[in-house]
């Protein structure tokens, strides 16, 4: 069942994006400009910030998964746990993942963070996936179908030549992690719900050099790419209202990938 939000819901969503994306940017300052830095590390950074400003990590605890955000390096492509003995090197590229909750409502964001110097093969992997997600985000619009969003992704994407993960997708969101409906980033425009204003969407696009296929890793959480190759992760949480998309986790720095 898709819940659509009043007024008052909506303003509880936008205070825990905020939250979530103030987070994200200390996150990609903290990663950039410390080499060695450990996923563990950028963890305990993740959760403090979220404490002291009046939030909840709203991933730790979650069927079990043990830390604030999902640090997942190179071919990682989503729920990777961090570890002290994860040190971020030049070359890596680090995609994280973070929930945050103020008042039992939460907010979802990813990015994924290239550290140092990165192949130029990986970093236009980056830049067109965030790039897709700003594609699904513009087809936000009263009246279109979810599909239209995964449609967008997809074409953008695998015109490059990329993989487009299937098994995981977007979601809804609210006073729950995970809701209705399902956004997957492939389909075709005339699938899906119909979008209603006060529909509050994440937008996910998880998008690979290589192959679409993934598996998960013997901790029973980290999706890995079949090949070994590199994937790249963005996500925004979106509001449908009559005049198109408000994105909610917007940062002060739009576009982490130039």
């Amino acid at each position: 069942m898709i819940i659509l939000k009043s007024p008052h819901e909506i303003e509880c969503i936008r205070k825990a994006s905020k939250l979530t994306a103030d987070t994200l940017s200390l996150l990609v300052k903290k990663a950039k400009a410390k080499p060695g830095i450990t996923t563990l590390e950028l963890d305990t950074i993740a959760e403090e910030y979220i404490r002291s400003h009046g939030g909840i990590p709203s991933c730790k605890g979650y069927y079990g998964f043990p830390a604030t955000i999902c640090a997942s390096i190179n071919e990682e492509v989503v729920h990777g746990i961090p570890s002290a003995k994860r040190k971020l090197k030049n070359g890596d590229v680090l995609s994280i993942d973070l929930v945050s909750s103020i008042d039992g409502y939460h907010g979802d964001s990813a990015v994924t963070i290239p550290i140092g110097h990165v192949k130029p093969d990986v970093m236009k992997l980056l830049k067109v996936t965030e790039e897709s997600l700003f594609k699904g985000i513009e087809q936000v619009k009263v009246g279109n179908r979810i599909g239209a969003i995964g449609h967008a992704v997809q074409t953008y994407c695998e015109k490059h030549g990329y993989g487009v993960v299937r098994d995981f997708v977007g979601h809804g969101l609210g006073r729950e992690m995970h809701e209705d409906p399902q956004i997957p980033n492939y389909g075709s425009p005339d699938q899906g719900p119909l979008m209603k204003p006060g529909m509050v969407l994440c937008i996910e696009p998880m998008i690979t050099l290589g192959t679409h296929r993934v598996r998960v890793l013997g901790d029973d959480w980290t999706a890995v790419t079949v090949d070994g190759k590199p994937a790249a992760h963005f996500e925004h949480t979106v509001v449908v209202t009559e005049n198109g998309p408000e994105i909610l986790t917007m940062r002060e720095e739009p576009r982490l990938i130039k």
